[in-house]
């Protein structure tokens, strides 16, 4: 019992740190917490003095992952506010429709769903968020707002890797794989208006704006999450990806012709400007179409070009004495072998995470299409903002690796099999939240598949509970928890320059989480009869 109460501390610590009255900021809570978990594992679970400081390590190392993706995302705006990119495109919004809520749809809700459904790796708020921003939406609540839409299409994110990779360790044949999708789908389907009302209520100050349009944000909705819904049922790769593109069409025309939006005076009043031509905008719009064509050519296996940027023959190999074995291949994936000594490895890949590419590349691209010098005012601009958020980022993923150290013996692991105890024959209610539990610690919702699957396999076998069901709720879970995220929280703030806003973003968010979960245990209990 001793041993669980100090699983729990490191979480209770950081929780507390990041939501009280003066809460510390990420750059400081993180390390703390990270240093409090290493004389956890060390002393209260015995690990091995060796492994820990090879976990540490490996964290360190993992951490750049996010760092990279929010410098590249960071800079890929700045890049568009140089050229005068952004400005255009919140002209050429403005002239869709000035209503706010349409806006919000537009941007936060379809654009960031098809850009999930693309990349994942928590890009979708850190995208969406600057344009928000540009159209005169309060940065913080913009930041909120984001966060929370960024859960829905994360089931089936970066082409379905939770799903079937995510899955992967759970011993399930393709029909109960593609049932596990399915039902995943029709949770946050049914659950999506909740939470996407919520989402824009939180960042709304005229609230009565959500009752006069609430026809075209439930037409929006559901253009993105019934063709997600649909596609489920065929394939677990394509529902996000495809039903984000067909939503944000169709969304973008419902915006146009007025449909289900409020003809009062309560929009946005914005001057009359002449009309944005096509080359205009294709050239302005560059920076979000070629991103999105670059993540969606190098995330389809069928392309070809996946696998060759996934290359992990070493090219090139050096020792490094007792830091490990350290070796680089073709495609640039990075690889650390045996450090300390250990089995502990690190592995990254520079060409497939999206940082270099898409966004290193498409930025500076676009400084050239607009013929402007500023790529070293740009890339001094970028590191300014990463000061603060790498300290935190390295903080998170020490303290992330260290409390999955041990596998079934890890901290995380103890803490999920003890809640499950709690739940019993009223798990359904809990499934979701050992999900949302999984994706806060590792910062990934396959992660938290990886993690907690099995675990909600056996409770469901034990419960006598419909097991693609329960795996259905992690799936719905991991994703949900992808708005308390604290890798995505960071980046978020850092793409929009928020300082010391991290706890006030975790709190509001955290209770979302809470509503989403308890939406979906509710449709979790339907389907936990054994003909579904």
């Amino acid at each position: 019992m001793l041993t669980l109460g100090f699983a729990y501390f490191p979480i209770l610590l950081l929780i507390y740190l990041m939501s009280k009255k003066n809460n510390l900021p990420a750059n400081y809570a993180l390390p703390l917490c990270a240093v409090v978990a290493y004389f956890v594992v060390l002393l209260m679970f015995g690990q091995d003095f060796t492994l820990v400081n090879a976990n540490v390590v490996a964290g360190l190392l993992k951490a750049w992952t996010p760092i990279l993706i929010i410098a590249g995302a960071i800079f890929l705006f700045r890049c568009m506010e140089e050229t005068g990119a952004l400005d255009i495109i919140r002209q050429w919004l403005n002239q869709i429709s000035s209503n706010p809520v349409a806006q919000l749809m537009i941007v936060a809700w379809a654009f960031a769903f098809l850009i999930e459904g693309a990349s994942g790796f928590g890009t979708p708020a850190a995208i969406a968020a600057p344009i928000l921003v540009s159209l005169g939406f309060p940065a913080l609540r913009v930041a909120i707002c984001c966060l929370i839409l960024n859960s829905i299409p994360v089931t089936f994110g970066a082409v379905g890797t939770p799903i079937w990779f995510g899955l992967s360790l759970v011993d399930l044949l393709p029909q109960q794989l593609a049932d596990v999708g399915w039902k995943s789908a029709l949770i946050n389907t049914s659950v999506a208006p909740f939470i996407v009302l919520i989402a824009l209520s939180l960042v709304l100050r005229q609230k009565r704006l959500l009752w006069q349009n609430v026809g075209f944000i439930l037409l929006s909705i559901f253009a993105c999450t019934l063709p997600y819904l649909a596609l489920s049922r065929i394939s677990v790769e394509f529902p996000s990806l495809l039903g984000g593109l067909l939503g944000l069409v169709i969304t973008l025309l419902l915006a146009k012709y007025k449909i289900g939006l409020s003809k009062g005076p309560e929009a946005i009043e914005v001057q009359p400007q002449s009309n944005i031509s096509f080359y205009v905008l294709f050239k302005a719009s560059f920076p979000l179409w070629g991103t999105i064509l670059v993540l969606v050519l190098t995330r389809i296996p069928q392309l070809g070009l996946k696998p060759l940027l996934q290359l992990t023959e070493p090219a090139w190999h050096i020792n490094l004495g007792i830091m490990g074995d350290f070796s680089i291949s073709a495609a640039l994936v990075l690889n650390l072998q045996h450090i300390l000594g250990t089995a502990v490895t690190w592995q990254h890949s520079v060409l497939y995470v999206p940082s270099f590419i898409p966004f290193l590349v498409v930025g500076t691209l676009s400084l050239v299409w607009f013929r402007k010098k500023a790529f070293l005012r740009v890339i001094q601009q970028t590191q300014t903002s990463m000061l603060k958020p790498v300290i935190a980022l390295m903080g998170a993923l020490v303290f992330v690796n260290l409390m999955m150290l041990g596998e079934q013996a890890s901290a995380v692991n103890q803490i999920g099999r003890h809640l499950a105890s709690l739940g019993g024959q009223h798990w359904p209610w809990f499934a979701p939240f050992l999900g949302a539990l999984g994706s806060f610690f590792s910062g990934s919702a396959t992660v938290s598949n990886l993690t907690f699957a099995t675990v909600q396999q056996i409770i469901a076998t034990e419960q006598g509970l419909n097991v693609s069901t329960i795996l259905a709720m992690q799936s719905v879970g991991a994703a949900m928890g992808n708005m308390i995220c604290i890798n995505n929280i960071v980046a978020v703030a850092s793409v929009l320059s928020l300082t010391h806003q991290e706890g006030y973003i975790l709190k509001r968010t955290a209770l979302v989480v809470l509503i989403y979960g308890l939406f979906a245990g509710v449709v979790g209990l339907f389907l936990t009869c054994p003909v579904l």
